[in-house]
């Protein structure tokens, strides 16, 4: 009767021994899939933060650009501004030469300044304007008054009116000239338009 318990004992043991494994494996495998899971979601969020970090950085970044340019424009800017009004007081002081030049007055203290004002234009690279002789170019130049001349090619700037200026990015002031344009007779375009009448009706 003893031994009979004793076999029952082991056989209970041996079940709950392996209902205990088959629980302890169930959870230990639902573990992992709840584990696998959470690593799962926390890789798909990493992969989103990772993705917006990449736009906010590219946005940066070109928001950076962006404020270089338009801080180096404004530089620009602000620089050919003050140069346009150098030039405005070095112009005055050509007039003034010409004027004293005029009434035999010694210009050389003017001179002298002048020569100090042109080494300033040279060095921020800025120089005349190429006009006379030239054809016109409404980048370049600003056209006051045209003149008709034959001789000249269609364009051609035959008298500049107010010089103008250059750097090495910008115009600082246009120059102002008169352009030449090609005299069309009436008389002459009548004459050749009569003669086509006169083809045409001959066919």
């Amino acid at each position: 009767m003893v031994e009979e318990n004793n076999d029952e004992n082991e056989i209970n043991s041996d079940v709950d021994s392996s209902i205990e494994a088959e629980i302890e494996n169930q959870v230990e495998t639902g573990f992992a899939k709840n584990l696998f899971q959470v690593i799962d979601d926390y890789k798909q969020k990493f992969s989103i933060c990772e993705d917006k970090l990449q736009r906010a950085l590219a946005d940066y970044q070109n928001l950076e650009r962006r404020s270089q340019t338009e801080i180096s424009q404004r530089v620009i800017d602000k620089t050919n501004h003050l140069m346009l009004n150098f030039i405005g007081i070095y112009e005055d002081f050509i007039r003034a030469k010409i004027a004293l030049s005029q009434n035999d007055t010694n210009t050389e203290g003017l001179d002298g300044i002048m020569k100090n004002m042109e080494i300033i234009l040279s060095e921020n690279n800025i120089k005349p304007i190429d006009a006379i002789g030239e054809i016109f170019d409404p980048n370049l130049h600003e056209a006051v008054s045209i003149v008709e001349d034959d001789s000249l090619d269609e364009g051609t700037i035959t008298k500049e009116v107010a010089k103008g200026y250059i750097s090495s990015q910008d115009v600082i002031k246009p120059s102002k000239v008169i352009v030449s344009k090609k005299f069309i007779s009436i008389t002459f375009n009548i004459f050749h338009l009569s003669n086509f009448l006169l083809k045409l009706l001959q066919l």
